[in-house]
């Protein structure tokens, strides 16, 4: 009996978060409506204040996932491995880079930095079903990139 207690209590915690939405809804005038017989003026309007927040979005065909990029190697002109995107780096609402692993065997060594996104273009080959990074780069320019360390509030 007592674990079929807890087993409720557990799922109505983990239901609560979802019913507990708050719902907008744009504000009505309940004011009456002015009439030739009335005396004053009529008052004004107060302004809609309704708020548009979009919850919900549609991933289109053309979409990119992060799963489809982290762990994506990424090859120069010459098909020589430069590196692998390991991270993406996402400032506000939007893709600021990539953080690109460079050097290193078996995860000893491996250097990062910050790869700007217009650098790397992605692609997909519908033929293959495969993605592809491309960078116009060396390893060396890599690793003498400035580089970007896993602490603080971004430490694993």
């Amino acid at each position: 009996m007592k674990k079929v207690l807890i087993a409720l209590g557990i799922a109505s915690l983990i239901a609560s978060p979802a019913v507990a939405q708050t719902a907008t809804t744009p504000e009505t005038n309940t004011q009456k409506p002015a009439t030739t017989t009335d005396t004053q003026a009529p008052a004004e309007a107060p302004a809609a204040t309704t708020t548009s927040t979009e919850t919900f979005v549609t991933a289109q065909p053309t979409d990119v996932l992060s799963s489809n990029l982290v762990g994506l190697n990424i090859t120069n002109a010459n098909d020589e491995d430069v590196g692998e995107i390991k991270d993406i780096v996402i400032s506000g609402d939007k893709l600021a880079g990539y953080i690109v692993s460079v050097g290193g065997f078996l995860g000893m060594g491996e250097r990062y930095v910050v790869v700007a996104p217009s650098a790397i273009q992605i692609t997909y080959a519908e033929n293959d079903k495969k993605w592809a990074a491309k960078m116009e780069t060396t390893k060396d320019q890599l690793k003498a990139a400035p580089e970007f360390k896993y602490e603080g509030r971004w430490a694993k």
